[in-house]
C-alpha cells in the first residue's frame, strides 16, 4: 500500500477492480469488513457506472474514454482515509462520506 500509481493522461478507465485499486497503492486484500472498505466499495460502483455511461455516450470501450469533471476524482480510490485508518487506529465509525456519495 505504500507505493501510489499515479495515473498517466494517456491512461483510459477500466473494468478490472485491481488495477483500479492499484491505482492508489491498494490491493484487493486490503479490503476489510469495515466502514472504509464499504465507502471505497460505493465508489467503485459509482465509477463503474459513470465509467458504462461514459462508454455508452462515446460508443468507445472503457480503455478509449477517460472520465472529466466532477467524475474524475471516481479514477482512483478513496485512500487517505485509508491509510490514516490503518496508521492511527481512528474509529472508522466517525468517517463522514465524501460528497459524491450524500
Amino acid at each position: 500500500m505504500e507505493n501510489i500509481n499515479t495515473t498517466t493522461e494517456a491512461q483510459g478507465e477500466t473494468t478490472d477492480v485491481t488495477e483500479w485499486l492499484s491505482r492508489s497503492g491498494l490491493r484487493f486484500e486490503d479490503l476489510g469488513d469495515n466502514p472504509i472498505s464499504t465507502i471505497i466499495r460505493q465508489q467503485w460502483r459509482a465509477y463503474q457506472a459513470v465509467v458504462h455511461k461514459y462508454c455508452v455516450a462515446t460508443g468507445n470501450p472503457p480503455e478509449r474514454v477517460r472520465l472529466t469533471g466532477v467524475y474524475a476524482k471516481l479514477r482512483v480510490p478513496l485512500v487517505s482515509v485509508v491509510k490514516d485508518f490503518r496508521n492511527s487506529g481512528w474509529d472508522a465509525r466517525h468517517v463522514e462520506r465524501p460528497e459524491i456519495f450524500n
